[in-house]
């Protein structure tokens, strides 16, 4: 409890000096914490509450249908997760932000049992280091943000209790359960404290006076606790990992070692970057892990053991292959040093066993102070540590001595015992810096990532729209092209494009980029697309329009409000004539009419002049295309009143239609080079009754424009188009209450292939009538069902890939464990009654 105290009284008073959320008007929703994992809470919530379109199978809200299994698998099944439905709708920031904080308090808890476990001391010097590892720079600086990443922090000391539960012989179905409980809670960071605590409990094993056969059977046991453990969760750990071998690819960098100077750097107070390891535990315990070497009351096997597997685990992450071992093999994306916790916790649990043999004496305290100081020199030399850090670090380094000091103390001190002075001093010096290390991190943060609005009037009015239009599953109402954060659909509602996760599809991703849609996140962020014919080939009925998010200041307010536009669309389930032909080209309006199946575009050759009025440069890299620097105007010729549209993926700015007819459009571009992010197809206005159209641009950076960038849409044989695929198209459409499966009913005699508009990802089978279900087909990367004249009745199931072989492991490791209690109960038993008889 003292651990747990500490921490949320440090965690809430940080906030309160950083004036972040909720305790000042700062957000706190930083990259892919507002993009992620508050739209996904806020989805939960909507489940939790029979909201929401969707189930566990399939979430039909984003991506135009998405698997949500290996979502719910990486996001959401963690314990402290269901909290979220206690909780307003429009607090969800709130709950999260709770879950968060009690996820750290348990952490310190668990390390803080864990403690004691290892070795008997003084309880409050447990619940202080338990503190220092769950505020540690790491949870402060990277997890706090990424609150899955804090299963792991809380699964490590547990996992290594197992450990000590299988070296005693003692509860052996609970340390099953708590493998079990730490991979379904988040595997991946769960899968670096199962390393860890595989080499704590090694070095455990080394150290324990036991004979080599005793080691040998305690070895197998561990093994096989955790194999059963793991094998229980297969079910879903299964899940997740085949939705990340179909998810995109991504933009991934390659490892690279950070300078010596600033990995110590991380280990003192108030010092931040995105790219370096946290490894701040607090001064206190800095200093006990240093001083452990010298301590000379405890054995030297154990500080020999302890301090070599600091030494080693340190360098460990610094290693290119050892650093991909730490991360399963897969390169991180974004944050490099994932498994800087573990380092974290071999520290304090270090200082632990320092302090657990009894107080240090001078000579191993002047030591520890001295290679303390030697850190701090060598720091001095990284950009990491900024002016602030040095009277943080000093003072914390003082209040530490004086603390370590007086616990060495056997005279009364001013008629209070020297051990209180020191627990007051102690915990006094780890509150003050983590507090202070705790705020720059938050601080910092919003300096260095994007950031996002918590729930507020825009969301609200944006949900109001949309649940006032929502008419699923006849049509879609997409949130609209102005979004506010990456998961739109998720947070205010609506069955959209937009989509981002770590699962995002390669065959969603590849369509819809092929189609014209914008992303960011290396393509695992897809964004919704104002376009009257990817509309119509994805039913979207109802569209919302919102002004710029007014928090961000990507482009300017334009006075406009949120309103809702209608249009009248095919059904989900379409019937064409024949099997896709042909592939998709560079051309996104050709791939949209190749979807369509009708030619609605007209897409002219293009002059790009400069502001000079000579003809741009064109690229030299892999962008094809003409550059653009400043300002410049296309011109182009098109049938009068056809619709304009702008394909500019990798131009950065804004465009406008030049003229009397420009109808006030702005096309507002995001895209950068390397590719990170692409821009959307933007709508301009209508073609002026000359046919002669003009586009001025306004880059805020150097940009590249296509050939034919240029489309012209025909409205009139677009309704035609349309007109015909609802003639042929289903008369009903339903879906499961689990989203798993979808039924439509289409006209007698329908012939050629079935298309839902729904991205064909791994998973989808489908049948026709009474037939069995077979995987689906592919239409241009939908989901496609061959006709043969002779059902009426289409039908298609979602099953998640791995949730067979993950549901047979998972069998097989139950009926294991059940074999094996079992038999426990069985020798139990006889082991009774041959002591009575006797």
């Amino acid at each position: 409890m003292l651990a747990a105290a500490i921490t949320v009284a440090v965690l809430c008073a940080a906030d309160a000096v950083a004036r972040s959320y909720p305790f000042g008007p700062r957000t706190r929703n930083v990259s892919d914490l507002g993009n992620q994992y508050v739209p996904f809470h806020a989805h939960l919530w909507d489940l939790l509450h029979g909201r929401g379109s969707g189930g566990l199978l399939v979430n039909w809200q984003s991506g135009y249908g998405v698997g949500f299994l290996p979502d719910l698998g990486t996001y959401l099944t963690s314990p402290f997760a269901p909290l979220v439905a206690v909780f307003p709708r429009d607090e969800i920031d709130l709950a999260v932000y709770v879950i968060t904080v009690l996820k750290i308090a348990c952490a310190a808890a668990a390390m803080t049992w864990l403690l004691l476990r290892l070795r008997p001391g003084r309880w409050w010097a447990a619940g202080l280091l338990g503190a220092s590892y769950a505020l540690c720079g790491w949870t402060v600086a990277t997890a706090s943000y990424n609150l899955m990443w804090l299963d792991g922090l809380i699964a490590l000391p547990l996992l290594c209790l197992v450990g000590e539960w299988v070296l005693t012989g003692r509860r052996p179905l609970l340390g099953v359960l708590v493998v079990t409980a730490a991979w379904i809670a988040n595997f991946y960071t769960a899968y670096m404290a199962t390393l860890a605590a595989a080499l704590v409990f090694l070095l455990r094993l080394c150290l324990a006076d036991l004979p080599a056969r005793r080691r040998l059977t305690a070895a197998g046991r561990a093994a096989l606790t955790f194999a059963l453990g793991i094998g229980l969760a297969a079910p879903l750990v299964a899940v997740v990992y085949f939705g990340s071998a179909h998810a995109s690819p991504g933009r991934f960098t390659q490892f690279a070692r950070v300078d010596t100077e600033d990995l110590l750097a991380r280990l003192l107070p108030t010092t931040y970057s995105f790219g370096s390891p946290a490894l701040f535990v607090g001064t206190t315990a800095l200093l006990l892990a240093l001083a452990l070497p010298f301590h000379r009351a405890a054995p030297r096997r154990v500080r020999a053991g302890w301090t070599l597997l600091v030494v080693a685990v340190t360098l460990s992450i610094q290693w290119g292959p050892t650093h991909l071992l730490w991360h399963a093999f897969a390169a991180p994306q974004g944050s490099s040093y994932r498994q800087t916790f573990v380092v974290c916790a071999l520290l304090v649990i270090a200082a632990w066993h320092s302090l657990s043999y009894g107080p240090l004496d001078r000579r191993a305290l002047a030591a520890a102070a001295g290679l303390l100081a030697l850190v701090a020199v060598v720091a001095s030399g990284s950009q990491l540590v900024r002016f602030f850090a040095w009277p943080v670090f000093l003072t914390a380094f003082v209040g530490a001595l004086l603390g370590l000091l007086l616990l060495g103390r056997r005279r009364p001190l001013l008629r209070t015992a020297p051990a209180a002075l020191a627990a007051v001093l102690l915990i006094g010096t780890l509150a003050g810096e983590a507090t202070a290390t705790s705020a720059v991190a938050t601080r910092m943060r919003l300096g260095h990532m994007d950031d996002y609005a918590p729930w507020g009037d825009r969301q609200q009015e944006q949900a109001d729209a949309i649940a006032q239009a929502d008419g699923w599953p006849r049509y879609r109402t997409d949130p609209g092209r102005e979004q506010t954060v990456g998961n739109d659909p998720l947070e205010v509602g609506g069955q959209g494009a937009q989509y981002y996760s770590s699962h995002t599809s390669a065959v969603f991703s590849s369509t819809l980029t092929a189609l014209g849609y914008g992303w960011t996140s290396g393509g695992r962020s897809l964004q919704s697309l104002d376009n009257a014919v990817t509309d119509a080939i994805f039913s979207v009925g109802a569209r919302v329009h919102s002004p710029p998010d007014p928090h961000q200041n990507w482009f300017p307010q334009d006075g406009s409000g949120v309103t809702v536009t209608r249009e009248d669309v095919p059904p989900l389930v379409t019937v064409r004539p024949s099997p896709a032909t042909g592939a998709f080209g560079p051309s996104p309006y050709r791939n949209q009419e190749l979807l369509l199946g009708a030619r609605v575009y007209t897409v002219p050759r293009v002059t790009v002049l400069n502001g000079a009025g000579r003809p741009a440069d064109h690229s030299t890299d892999q962008r094809r295309g003409v550059r653009v620097g400043g300002r410049a105007t296309l011109t182009a010729r098109c049938p009068a009143g056809d619709e304009v549209y702008l394909w500019a993926p990798h131009f950065g700015g804004s465009a406008r239609l030049a003229g009397p007819t420009a109808d006030g459009l702005t096309g507002r571009f995001r895209a950068d080079w390397p590719v990170t992010k692409i821009a959307a197809v933007q709508r301009l206005g209508t073609v002026p009754d000359s046919g002669r159209l003009t586009v001025e641009l306004s880059p805020y950076r150097m940009g590249v424009v296509p050939d034919r960038a240029i489309g012209c849409l025909d409205t009139g044989r677009l309704r035609s188009a349309v007109r015909q695929l609802k003639a042929t198209g289903a008369t009903e459409v339903t879906v499961s209450g689990s989203g798993g499966t979808i039924r439509a009913q289409l006209p007698a005699g329908s012939t050629g292939v079935a298309v839902v508009a729904a991205p064909r990802i791994a998973g989808w089978r489908c049948a026709t009538g009474a037939a069995d279900a077979v995987p689906a087909k592919q239409y241009h990367g939908l989901i496609a069902v061959p006709l043969d004249g002779s059902s009426t009745r289409v039908t298609c199931d979602f099953r998640p890939p791995g949730l067979r072989l993950g549901s047979t492991v998972g069998a097989g490791a139950l009926v294991c464990l059940l074999g094996i209690g079992g038999f426990r109960v069985v020798r139990r038993r006889r082991g009774v009654s041959m002591h009575v008889v006797a």
